[in-house]
């Protein structure tokens, strides 16, 4: 199958989560013997060297006026080189472009946050976002969403049948090392035993909440927060401003190995976030043997099965108390430490190419 696939998420300063779908599923694709070429917007700067393996077409243009006129209007048209394929995938539901003739349209949404939570989001995104998902239901021939939470979030919009969303769960990625983190957390500044949240700092990830959680703790443990700025989360700011008992560690982005590390060297995982279209951080601890807190809400559970303790993320006592129980009770974190990798290995890549595959394979076989 001829296929063309949208890949500018991996260019962006913080590729989040939809940049690994993008990383990820491409060469998983091609594996799985689709014929790929690769489409996106005008960059300064080269892209990842495994890119080069595949076809590409640039078209002409930076995303802030290509996303909103792709969005509002369809044009402009995908380069020629592109006339040939089946299945135009826009990866990003920011930005769905236009498709010829008998090309069918698959557009990924990831998440509906910008709707549940939209005072979390700037005026500009949010409108991209609305006006994206807005245009996927016009002209998409299927929509992948990434669980069982997201695909019902977009029944509950009422512009799109139901019988064109696929769901098309993700995987852990980040591979596993065995090499001992001591060196790494030495140079992060990172002491043990200490607590681990890992994910976009943002308003969404529930970051301030989960501080003052930890504070309200008598424990030896630190608080360490991984991840890159997103959206400026003004709350966290002001909490770790406000200081407390504890100690509160951000290391910034991570590279791979370093990241493998932090996790390995965490006594447990938490992730409280308010609202996930899937949750790759959860499936990333689980496979490592960590004790995990996090969300009984939106796709979570889902992704954690039994695997974890879930408890209401707006709920601080009750994340309080879950965090005291998995620091405190050695059975209970045994039992979590032990059933999370195989609640991880439920989820690979391949499987999400031959669900993705499956999708393109039903638009291409509608005459609609």
């Amino acid at each position: 199958m001829n296929v063309g696939v949208h890949v500018d998420q991996l260019w962006f300063s913080a590729p989040g989560g939809i940049g690994i779908y993008v990383g990820e599923l491409v060469p998983q694709l091609a594996a799985a013997g689709a014929n790929l070429t690769l489409f996106r917007s005008e960059w300064p700067r080269p892209g990842p060297d495994w890119l080069r393996a595949y076809p590409a077409a640039v078209v002409p243009g930076r995303i802030r006026t290509l996303y909103p006129r792709w969005d509002l209007t369809g044009r402009p048209r995908l380069p020629a080189s592109l006339a040939d394929r089946a299945v135009v995938h826009a990866t990003n539901h920011a930005a769905v472009p236009p498709v010829d003739g008998g090309q069918r349209l698959v557009v990924t949404v990831h998440d509906l946050a910008f709707d549940r939570f939209p005072e979390m989001f700037p005026r500009n995104w949010r409108w991209l976002y609305r006006s994206g998902v807005r245009a996927a239901a016009r002209r998409a021939h299927a929509i992948l969403v990434p669980s069982l939470a997201t695909a019902e979030d977009i029944r509950r919009r009422g512009d799109v049948d139901p019988a064109r969303v696929h769901v098309t769960p993700l995987a852990a990625s980040l591979a596993a090392g065995d090499a001992d983190p001591a060196p790494v957390l030495e140079r992060l500044g990172v002491g043990r035993p200490y607590l681990l949240s890992v994910g976009t700092q943002e308003p969404r990830k529930n970051l301030a909440r989960l501080v003052r959680a930890y504070r309200r703790l008598d424990t030896p443990h630190a608080l360490v927060l991984a991840g890159p700025p997103g959206l400026r989360d003004a709350e966290l700011e002001r909490e770790l401003a406000a200081g407390g008992r504890g100690d509160v560690v951000r290391t910034g982005a991570l590279g791979p190995v370093d990241l493998d590390a932090v996790y390995r060297g965490a006594d447990a995982f938490a992730y409280p976030s308010l609202y996930e279209g899937f949750g790759l951080p959860v499936l990333e601890a689980l496979a490592r043997h960590l004790p995990v807190v996090s969300s009984a809400t939106s796709s979570i559970p889902e992704v954690a099965g039994d695997a974890a303790l879930l408890v209401e993320p707006t709920d601080g006592e009750a994340l309080t108390e879950a965090l005291r129980r998995v620091l405190g009770d050695r059975e209970l974190r045994d039992d979590l430490a032990r059933r999370g990798p195989a609640q991880a290995a439920r989820f690979s890549w391949a499987a999400t190419a031959r669900a993705t595959l499956a999708a393109y394979r039903t638009t291409t076989e509608d005459p609609a």
